[in-house]
């Protein structure tokens, strides 16, 4: 009788040892849910911001245009270092942000200059890209987009998209060979997986130093 009794309690004890964990678990996915979010809507108001400044370049002087472009970059910069410190030990966020830290770190370089395509890669969203890139041979085959700016947006979502694992075709594969530029090359030798944030930081870093020189 003793024994049967130590075992229910034992029992007891670890349901509710399991239902705690249970919870903390659950309260830890909203917690990162609920921070993902914020850093997500951080990083839309500076694509934004960019986006605004590109749409509004023709009435800008040239200073004031380089100046705004340098401070937005700056920014990013700032928040790339914060994202840097609260992915730091945490591997799930290391996993849920990575793209979103590789993702500033190309704007910051100006590998990518394209908003729109920097928020979907930093989101994570392959489909949305594909999309995007689909609208845009639609455009160019109607006059809509210039070839050279066609070229210089399919790169980015070619390379975002290969970053995100997604496979390419071998027609995109020969696309992007023959119209990377020289940045998006050495964006892409150092940035060979998702979790090689220090090295494309470093490049990073070079680019916002030329930019302010």
């Amino acid at each position: 009788m003793f024994m049967q009794f130590e075992t229910s309690q034992h029992c007891a004890e670890f349901r509710v040892l399991r239902d705690r964990q249970s919870k903390m678990a659950s309260r830890g996915k909203t917690e990162t849910s609920k921070l993902k979010q914020n850093l997500e809507e951080q990083l839309d108001r500076l694509m934004q911001q960019l986006q605004d400044l590109e749409e509004c370049r023709e009435e800008l002087d040239a200073d004031e245009y380089e100046e705004t472009k340098k401070e937005t970059l700056e920014q990013l910069s700032e928040f790339n270092d914060s994202l840097k410190k609260i992915m730091s030990g945490n591997m799930t966020l290391v996993d849920e942000l990575s793209g979103m830290q590789l993702a500033i770190q190309a704007a910051i370089s100006q590998a990518f200059k394209t908003p729109e395509v920097i928020r979907l890669f930093a989101k994570k969203q392959p489909g949305q890209l594909r999309t995007r890139l689909a609208e845009m041979d639609r455009d160019l085959m109607v006059g809509k987009l210039e070839r050279d700016l066609y070229t210089q947006q399919k790169v980015e979502i070619l390379t975002a998209l290969r970053k995100l694992g997604e496979k390419l075709t071998a027609d995109d594969e020969a696309f992007l060979s023959a119209n990377a530029g020289a940045i998006l090359s050495q964006f892409e030798k150092v940035s060979t997986d998702l979790g090689s944030g220090d090295k494309v930081l470093a490049l990073a870093s070079f680019e916002v130093e030329k930019t302010k020189k």
